[in-house]
């Protein structure tokens, strides 16, 4: 075998995993067209991919995971550090030596009959400051040409690399889809991930939520820089101004909508757009101004299917036209396209829903697509698109923005009164459950800065490196911090605010405060807009004044209430819980009296 590299630290460590699991073949992915055709056809041979109309979906293909195997599963989600300590108390923990010892056991001889496929990826553009290269086996095409579309790969990535020992060893084997044995582990300190018996996206495709949150994460706070569960996006004013945000919301809050938003009739004649970075991670470091720039490190998205539609995320839609995966949607026979749930009110009748059985969506109970289907698609497809998307130097950030579902307690949006807030503002994030997450409805789930999940290290930690990032930053040059919440609800249960591409008319505000061009009211928990600087021109059917009142009222009394909730989730993190926190705690406390 031919190595694409002359990199001992990459070539030892795949013969080490050759001999561990005895692949009939070994292919180097080159990142070749000639190369990808060959492998899309051999997935369609033998049924892993099947091809869609190529006149209508050029370039799109199906796929169907297992049944037992069709989401992230956090349950199975490790990070293996050399003390329990250092993973901290939300996340799941297992000791590098036995996670080792229990993963060689399931990953040995799994490639037997088997090619491996040996992925080389950069997470952010080849040879950018910002950017960190990945190696992932793997013995599933579905990956191979999911981590294409997600990452840039190829021979110039081993070219950047040279002989440098900073990359990430990423080892995935589909063994038996056994979901008893299924693994997720990474190891902050050894810059390894290995997965086991999983097919499914999140899982999978090392390079997302693995390396590009749970080892940068770790990687960041050694490194000084941060990688944060945060959409980019640019908000272009009509002067031809561009500022950029970046936003963090738990799942369900409308994520993908607001980085691909479209701005309302009347903004849109003005001259306002907006362009999407990221959809979903962002790294942030500091550039030779002093401000904080950040690169979204990803090259696709892969997003939610259910749900996106030409009202929803025409922006979103439109990226799947073209070279785009689809994973646990509705084939439909008639035209041998894909449908989900919230395209249309129009189901096939001739249709195979998301298990492989015949469906007919006007008669069936069951759903065509699961709940958490996927599409993988170039992040270049998206009409929105950046032109900043692959400068390698970043993108300034003027804003920095977190959110949750809320019905009562937070208003429509607030400022931090400084960094140290903000980051209090980030760490007592929280979402009230919605039918979409399992169990109960209206649960408040605290999610701080959206990386509850996906948090390398002890979250007490990444909190006080957040504090520590501060402290080496201007403050007229930081990016002034908000919390945003589009789902604030009167007392008959309605929403208060339009949300989608009004939302706009928030983040022009926001962008007004970090130029200092409109004035606040400040109240126990940070500066709220006065009613007139939000501007509901083109809405005053659907928001009148008394309603923009009311959600942007505070009500300490209610904050009062959230106070114990926030004292509990602390108290979790025992001493290690920064004392800038509790400080803020006690700040918000004092304030509220």
């Amino acid at each position: 075998m031919k190595h694409l590299t002359q990199n001992k630290t990459v070539i030892d460590w795949i013969e080490e995993k050759i001999e561990l699991v005895k692949p009939d073949e070994v292919v180097w992915i080159d990142g070749s067209e000639e190369q990808l055709e060959a492998l899309r056809k051999e997935a369609c041979s033998t049924g892993e991919l099947e091809k869609l109309n190529e006149e209508l979906l050029p370039g799109c293909y199906l796929h169907r995971t297992a049944v037992n195997d069709v989401a992230r599963v956090e349950g199975r989600t490790f990070i293996c550090t050399e003390t329990k300590e250092e993973a901290g108390p939300t996340n799941n923990w297992m000791a590098p030596a036995e996670a080792y010892e229990m993963l060689y056991d399931i990953a040995r001889d799994s490639y037997k009959g088997r090619t491996m496929y040996v992925i080389p990826y950069s997470m952010g553009p080849v040879g950018s400051p910002f950017s960190k290269v990945g190696i992932e086996l793997t013995d599933s095409i579905y990956v191979v040409l999911n981590m294409v579309i997600m990452t840039r790969t190829g021979k110039a990535v081993m070219e950047a690399l040279g002989d440098s020992n900073d990359w990430v060893r990423g080892l995935h084997c589909k063994c038996d889809i056994d979901d008893e044995k299924r693994y997720i582990c990474q190891f902050p300190q050894d810059n390894t991930i290995i997965s086991v018996n999983s097919g499914y996206g999140g899982n999978v495709l090392l390079g997302k939520k693995c390396f590009a949150l749970r080892i940068a994460s770790y990687q960041g706070w050694k490194e000084n820089w941060q990688a944060e569960h945060m959409l980019i996006l640019g908000l272009e004013n009509p002067q031809g101004e561009v500022k950029y945000i970046c936003a963090a919301f738990p799942s369900a809050c409308g994520k993908t909508n607001l980085a691909m938003l479209i701005p309302p009739e009347g903004y849109k004649a003005k001259g306002y757009k907006v362009w999407c970075v990221g959809d979903d991670i962002s790294w942030i470091r500091k550039g030779p101004d002093g401000r904080l720039y950040a690169i979204n490190p990803e090259n696709g998205f892969f997003g939610v299917a259910p749900g996106t539609n030409v009202k929803s995320n025409p922006n979103a839609l439109a990226a799947t036209m073209k070279n785009t995966i689809f994973t646990n949607v509705a084939h439909n026979l008639d035209n041998n396209t894909v449908w989900w749930e919230g395209l249309d009110k129009n189901p096939p009748e001739n249709a195979i829903e998301w298990k492989g059985n015949p469906w007919n969506g006007k008669t069936s109970e069951e759903k065509g697509a699961h709940p958490n289907s996927r599409l993988t698609a170039p992040a270049v497809n998206c009409p929105c698109i950046s032109p900043e998307f692959e400068n390698p130097a970043g993108v300034p950030i003027s804003a920095i923005v977190f959110g949750g579902r809320r019905a009562k307690l937070a208003p429509l949006v607030y400022q931090s009164r400084d960094w140290n807030h903000g980051v209090f503002v980030g760490s007592i994030m929280a979402s009230e459950t919605t039918a979409a997450a399992a169990g109960a409805v209206g649960v408040v789930r605290r999610d701080p800065m959206a990386m509850l999940p996906f948090c390398g290290y002890n979250m007490a930690d990444y909190w006080q490196h957040w504090v520590n990032i501060g402290k080496t930053l201007d403050p007229e040059k930081a990016p002034k911090i908000f919390n945003v919440n589009w789902f604030r609800k009167d007392d008959d249960g309605n929403f208060l605010w339009p949300g989608f591409g009004d939302n706009l008319r928030v983040l022009e505000w926001i962008i007004k405060r970090c130029d200092g061009k409109v004035d606040a009211d400040e109240t126990a928990i940070g500066y709220v807009p006065k009613a007139e600087d939000i501007n509901l021109e083109g809405i005053e059917d659907e928001v009148s004044d008394a309603q923009l009142k009311e959600i942007l009222s505070v009500d300490n009394s209610l904050w009062d209430a959230e106070v114990a909730g926030i004292e509990e989730f602390y108290a979790k993190f025992g001493d290690k819980l920064p004392a800038t926190l509790k400080n803020e705690l006690e700040t918000l406390k004092a304030n509220l009296k």
